[in-house]
């Protein structure tokens, strides 16, 4: 671990959220924390050997209202000032904080140093505050070298005393301070006593990438579209047939299944041929899509529905967005969407088929 003789220059970019409020003493309402001041509400800073600097974005927003452009700026941020810092912290609302980890985690490239979004469910300036110590892990944790090397090198997120890999993660409940998870992947880091490394879950850039490199393409001409039973096909044809639609994500029962209907069929077919992209992941809490298992979803990779595996619908989204920015050109997309390109997925295994008889077998539903 770092030691407080051994100082690392940290940059905190702030963009908002809850974490970022303070009770104002004359109206009682929260209002946005001057940064600046940030060492007055984490005192344990000073003792930490960490030097913090901050910047804001210069209208702190809701996460709710985050688009693209906020992610550019984010990434343009961190790219301007890769030489400085040590590493790099991102205040940020949690509602989609799953969502701009993700998008990060696509448009930095190469990165050799750590990016970890943090935020809270209580705000810093209040006593019970989860942002205190959420803010103050981070930090240390981007600040922590092995071997004269960053020991986090990909964008992360830490809440609830766990670090996770952001392209992981996802916003489980409203009201927990256990509020995102990693559903799919197991924590980079667990903090008790001490912080508990698991370093053979940690990201390691391509060595083949000389210096970071930013993607600042994000194309959103994209959809969502969960399925549920009885659902009126009509919905689905008209988002189907938006006239820029470049790509949609299908969220699906268990391990990726659809109704057999045959309207919903020809739908997904025609899309295809109008050379929309299209990807399938669950809408199960754990676990991921494999096509392999049932017969409803071999009809969804017969009309060219790209198997998610165990992405999550954020990292989905962004991906896709990330792609359908990089080319036109079907095949790498598809070669793109099935690759692991920062952790976001687990390589292909074969799946146990125990309890659902042989895969694609007639008749089978899934469970």
């Amino acid at each position: 671990m770092t030691q407080p003789h051994d100082m690392k220059s940290i940059l905190v970019i702030y963009t908002g959220g809850t974490v970022g409020m303070v009770r104002d003493k004359v109206s009682g309402a929260l209002v946005p924390l001057d940064f600046s001041q940030v060492s007055k509400h984490v005192p344990e800073l000073d003792h930490a050997g960490i030097r913090v600097e901050a910047v804001s974005f210069d209208t702190p927003i809701d996460s709710s209202d985050v688009a693209p452009r906020h992610w550019r700026s984010i990434a343009s941020t961190v790219m301007e000032c890769m030489d400085r810092f040590d590493g790099f912290v991102v205040l940020h609302g949690t509602d989609t904080m799953a969502y701009t980890a993700s998008a990060l985690s696509f448009m930095l490239e190469g990165l050799r140093k750590p990016v970890i979004l943090t935020g809270s469910q209580l705000p810093i300036g209040i006593p019970r505050t989860d942002g205190r110590e959420n803010l103050l892990s981070a930090l240390i944790l981007a600040a922590d070298m092995t071997d004269g090397e960053p020991t986090v090198q990909e964008v992360a997120v830490y809440f609830g005393n766990h670090l996770f890999r952001g392209n992981r993660t996802h916003k489980e409940s409203a009201q927990s301070l256990q509020a995102l998870i990693s559903p799919n992947h197991p924590p980079l880091v667990e903090a008790g006593v001490e912080f508990q490394f698991h370093r053979s879950s940690l990201w390691r850039p391509d060595p083949l990438i000389a210096k970071p490199r930013m993607h600042s393409g994000m194309r959103t001409e994209v959809a969502w579209v969960p399925l549920f039973p009885g659902m009126p096909m009509e919905g689905l044809r008209r988002t189907l047939e938006w006239e820029d639609l470049r790509g949609v994500v299908l969220a699906t029962f268990g391990s990726g299944n659809a109704p057999t209907s045959q309207v919903l069929r020809d739908l997904l077919r025609e899309a295809r041929d109008r050379g929309v992209t299209m990807v399938n992941v669950t809408q199960c809490g754990h676990g991921g899509v494999h096509p392999e298992l049932y017969a409803t979803s071999h009809m969804l990779a017969g009309c060219g529905v790209i198997p998610g595996r165990d992405m999550t619908t954020e990292a989905a989204l962004t991906k896709l967005m990330h792609v359908l920015a990089q080319t036109d050109d079907p095949e790498r997309i598809r070669e793109l969407m099935t690759s692991n390109l920062r952790g976001e997925l687990t390589p292909h295994r074969s799946v146990p088929t125990q309890g659902h008889g042989p895969a694609g077998a007639a008749g089978l539903e899934g469970a």
